[in-house]
């Protein structure tokens, strides 16, 4: 026998056990690139969201006070906030169709650079309107960009680091809602509204340029086929045809949005509530955002931490059942001291709850359609959002406005408990499963 092994060792060919050691040897190898690579994807996409997100919040302060200056005028300022939420329902029930049929990277990299011309020409604007148009746009290519994203974030970031990957992004997205009022202020301190606003257009580049690094997941958008309205019409038939196949995942995915819906309601009322019902003054409420903020950004570092520890059903439950415990102390607070603690709760456990139904949709919707299931759904969110905002603005004139925000805490504490319902079903543990197959159509 050792006579053979030595025949065949002089011969040039490996044993089993030879060839065992080198394919071992040689997977180590690949699996050790494929972490480098990854991690390198995860980095340059984290820098992009991040640099692009802190621009935003330099961006929200400066646009403010360029507009403000311009016209002198507050309903001026007021209209910036209208902006958005048409763009988005005029624009998102027929993007999914594009972004599904498009080359994601190519569409970012593309609604990025619209977005750093845009926001360019803003300062040299003369007229409101102008700047109106501008904004629209600009909330356009936003409706194109995060459903896009989240798709291109499902190709590239392997099944199993997903959930790890989603609770980094909400650190850094925190981060950016901290550092950057800061840096927007000490900018208007030292220079312009203008110099800040355009230093947001330099971030929406940079964004780009970080996208061009990243691998291209397709080989090509399919573009022989063009979007005419029976194009839309079947696309939103499948949408509703896979949420009636796959009803706990339209359940849990419609669930958590429309909680937020509630909240983006209250949050509409938060200054008049906590200025007018509580009689707390505006360096209050300032410092009030201040803690709230810092309560995101350790929440979110815990959770970036922690996160290969922490199931996503536990990130679901916990979160939302914990955010909607802190809506419902400050729906009830007398004092500073009872808004401060409900805002520290559902700022620490915001990113928990974040990270947990995106992770939970990148998991189980197929990814040929996320750009439609996305644009169904926020469009449906959209106009629930205005509907809603309205709806508590007027009851808060026609009722005490605490009434109004204990009855929106008390629905959106409703929702996040059939939410936990809904996760904590043993017939549906599949769904949590953070390495299995994708789930087809």
């Amino acid at each position: 026998m050792q006579t053979i092994r030595s025949a065949a060792a002089e011969n040039g060919e490996k044993s089993t056990q030879d060839k065992i050691y080198y394919n071992n040897g040689r997977g180590v190898k690949l699996q050790a690139t494929a972490n480098m690579t990854n991690k390198r994807n995860s980095f340059l996409l984290l820098f992009g969201v991040g640099i692009s997100s802190l621009g935003d919040f330099i961006y929200i302060i400066a646009i403010n006070i360029f507009v403000l200056k311009l016209t002198g005028s507050a309903a001026a300022v007021a209209g910036l906030w209208i902006i958005g939420p048409i763009a988005a329902i005029l624009t998102k029930f027929w993007s999914g169709s594009i972004i599904d049929r498009a080359n994601k990277r190519e569409l970012m990299i593309l609604t990025d650079f619209i977005r750093a011309l845009v926001v360019a020409i803003i300062p040299i604007l003369p007229s409101i309107w102008l700047i109106y148009v501008c904004l629209f746009f600009l909330s356009a290519a936003k409706a194109f960009f995060e459903p896009a994203s989240v798709t291109y974030i499902t190709s590239i970031i392997p099944r199993e680091n997903r959930k790890q990957f989603n609770a980094l992004r909400s650190f850094v997205t925190s981060g950016a809602l901290v550092v950057g009022p800061a840096i927007a202020g000490a900018l208007l301190m030292f220079t312009t509204a203008n110099a800040a606003i355009w230093i947001n257009a330099v971030s929406f580049a940079v964004s780009a340029f970080m996208l061009f690094l990243l691998p291209n997941v397709e080989k090509s958008g399919n573009h022989s086929q063009s979007i005419t309205l029976k194009v839309l019409m079947n696309d939103w038939k499948q949408v509703l045809s896979y949420s009636k196949k796959h009803s706990y995942i339209a359940a849990v995915f419609f669930l958590g949005q429309f909680f937020w819906i509630i909240a983006l309601g209250m949050d509409a009322q938060e200054v008049v509530f906590i200025e007018k019902v509580v009689g707390l003054t505006e360096t209050d409420y300032g410092l009030l955002v201040s803690i709230t903020g810092i309560g995101y950004l350790v929440g979110s570092s815990a959770l970036s931490y922690f996160s290969r520890r922490l199931s996503i059903k536990l990130l679901l439950g916990l979160g939302y059942v914990m955010v909607a415990a802190g809506y419902i102390i400050y729906a009830f607070s007398t004092s500073f001291l009872l808004v401060a603690i409900g805002f520290i709760v559902l700022g620490f456990f915001n990113s928990f709850s974040n990270a947990g139904l995106v992770t939970f949709y990148q998991n189980n919707v197929p990814v040929e359609i996320m750009g439609r299931i996305s644009s169904v759904f926020g469009t449906i969110q959209s106009i629930l959002q205005i509907g809603l905002v309205l709806l508590i603005g007027f009851s808060g004139e026609l009722f005490p406005l605490r009434y109004s925000m204990i009855f929106a805490s008390i629905l959106i504490f409703c929702s996040s408990i059939l939410l936990v319902l809904l996760v904590c079903q043993r017939s549906k543990e599949s769904y949590y499963r953070e390495i299995m197959e994708e789930v087809s159509l």
